[in-house]
């Protein structure tokens, strides 16, 4: 049976797929309009989960990282300080691929891994996120862009603990995870 001319080739390994998912994963990061550079974080927020839109900003494969930004008056990081488990789900309706990312994660608001990423964000438009006199979420009469004095600025990294890849395909539907145990076929 041929593939429709949109389908893209299957992997055959799980070793070539769990590689293409990290090369997907740092393209995200190139291109903006790559379905996976926003991606959903949840998070846990007392006895419920809570989910968001976040922007992936810097993968480091060989130590299965994934690093994003966020105000450090945000709700979110006071759910990661409290219990820093947390997933990310992406989907690739190109790829026809799910991605869900059990993930450790760490939230850093001083040092050198923050100052030099700020310095490279504040020359940015996205630097306003960072800028505001109001915490996220804060009620307002009307929308505001009035500038903090300073950035709240907090780099959070992801440190990948299961990969859990799901291929939507015409010739059937296929699963696998990687984690500490090992890659390794399940059922979809």
């Amino acid at each position: 049976m041929s593939q429709p001319p949109d389908t893209p080739a299957r992997l055959a390994s799980l070793p070539a797929i769990e590689a293409a998912c990290w090369a997907e994963l740092s393209r995200a990061t190139q291109h903006p309009g790559h379905a996976w550079r926003q991606t959903t974080l949840a998070t846990v927020d007392g006895e419920h989960a809570d989910a968001r839109i976040v922007i992936l900003r810097e993968v480091q494969a060989g130590a299965r990282q994934l690093v994003f930004f966020t105000d450090d008056r945000s709700p979110k990081l006071a759910q990661i300080r409290l219990n820093p488990n947390g997933t990310l789900l992406m989907w690739s309706r190109l790829l026809g691929w799910q991605l869900r990312l059990r993930v450790q994660l760490e939230a850093l608001s001083d040092g050198l891994a923050v100052s030099s990423r700020w310095a490279r964000m504040k020359l940015s438009p996205a630097a306003q996120d960072y800028l505001s006199s109001r915490a996220p979420g804060t009620p307002l009469s009307e929308p505001s862009t009035e500038p903090g004095a300073r950035p709240y600025f907090t780099v959070v990294t992801a440190t990948v603990q299961r990969m859990d890849w799901l291929e939507l395909h015409p010739e059937g539907h296929r699963r696998a995870l990687f984690d500490a145990e090992g890659a390794r076929w399940v059922q979809p």
